[in-house]
């Protein structure tokens, strides 16, 4: 691995809680990636979110019938492809953050329950300066429940 940036086609992983809480920003109850498989620098990202009954939101959404909401699994994804970001820039991502800017697509084909393991998926589509693409697809016991593409930047975290 060089001092910038991870090694062209090593794969990195399994990686744990702690190494995704150095990777984001995000903490409970944000933090929605619990571990990573793999991550092939610059290219791919699969990762684990346990969706368990005492996540907040599914208080209300809905109550009788709790299902994970379509825009956290999406946040998700998002969540999945900065680990992604910041794990191929390496030494380069210090201090850095990855800032959604813009979500199309988006489908969603199963519901998301509580008891599942989300398995997130996503692979860079496009990857220009800072600016970069990516395709996301999260599933359930094999089948797909959410697919969505977007964008993010990666940035300084604003001044204090």
């Amino acid at each position: 691995m060089s001092g910038d940036t991870a090694t062209e086609g090593a794969v990195i992983g399994p990686l744990d809680i702690r190494r995704v809480m150095a990777a984001l920003p995000h903490r409970y109850p944000m933090l929605l990636v619990d571990r990573v498989e793999e991550i092939v620098p610059n290219k791919s990202i699969r990762a684990i979110k346990a969706v368990t009954i005492n996540e907040g939101f599914f208080q209300g959404h809905f109550p009788g019938r709790p299902i994970m909401p379509g825009v956290l699994v999406i946040e998700a994804l998002a969540q999945a492809a900065g680990v992604l970001a910041i794990e191929s820039l390496g030494a380069a991502a210090s201090g850095k953050l990855v800032y959604f800017m813009g979500i199309e697509n988006a489908k969603f084909r199963v519901p998301v329950e509580p008891g599942v393991l989300l398995v997130l998926e996503v692979e860079v589509v496009q990857m220009r300066g800072k600016v970069s693409k990516f395709a996301g697809r999260a599933s359930v016991n094999g089948k797909l429940a959410t697919e969505v593409s977007f964008t993010a930047m990666i940035a300084d975290p604003p001044a204090a």
